[in-house]
């Protein structure tokens, strides 16, 4: 109990800041950088779809290459090249540097979780859906996409939740995230279980938190089959 005082409850080192003030200040963090990927992922996840199955090799090229990329290189790499050596002469934040980093590394995985939903409908309903007069892009908004999405959404989910993992190496490039807090508070105060586990069990409410939200809203797309 002692511990969790001294390391969490307690003013360390010099600036005087509270261990667990620390921490909320990473979580903070560490929710933006999620959020904010999510949404730019998501963007980059459509167009490199499209760009994927639009069937013309100038658009396809790049992004087989841009996720291939993505895929066949760490996470921490990427953010790690992209802050100091691709943005290093920007002058770019270290929040808005993890957003873009986590921003393209989700948009490749999401491409590939878009391309298997839409895959995955039976081609009958693009045909059917022609025939009744709808040109392409009014078929795949109107018929084929709702279907997909719920193919997508656990897959989709689960990218999420990567990403808000994902987000501990922000630490590497100087950004004091959830994870870095607690090295820091570890590194001033010695303690090495309150500052860990607190940081671990965060993670844990967050991640739980979102499965189970996921969970309901796949249950109302159910009820409306």
């Amino acid at each position: 109990m002692q511990a969790i005082i001294d390391s969490l409850f307690t003013p360390i080192g010099s600036d005087g800041m509270i261990g667990i003030l620390l921490i909320l200040n990473g979580l903070k963090v560490t929710l933006l950088v999620t959020f904010f990927a999510i949404i730019l992922g998501s963007i980059l996840g459509v167009c490199t779809t499209l760009m994927k199955m639009s069937g013309k090799w100038y658009l396809t090229w790049p992004a087989n290459i841009y996720v291939s990329v993505i895929r066949g290189t760490p996470v921490v790499v990427q953010l790690v090249i992209l802050y100091f050596i691709v943005l290093a002469s920007l002058d770019v934040d270290k929040i808005t540097a993890a957003v873009i980093a986590f921003g393209l590394n989700s948009g490749a995985y999401i491409s590939e979780i878009i391309r298997a939903g839409i895959q995955a409908v039976d081609k009958g309903q693009m045909e059917a859906a022609r025939s009744l007069g709808l040109s392409h892009s009014q078929a795949m908004q109107d018929v084929i996409f709702p279907q997909a999405l719920k193919n997508i959404l656990p897959a989709l989910g689960n990218e999420f939740i990567v990403l808000l993992k994902e987000t501990a190496v922000i630490g590497f490039i100087g950004g004091v995230d959830l994870m870095r807090a607690g090295e820091i508070i570890r590194s001033r105060t010695f303690e090495d279980v309150a500052p860990l586990f607190t940081c671990a069990i965060i993670y844990l409410i967050l991640t739980y938190t979102f499965t189970f939200l996921l969970g309901k809203f796949e249950n109302r797309l159910k009820q409306s089959d």
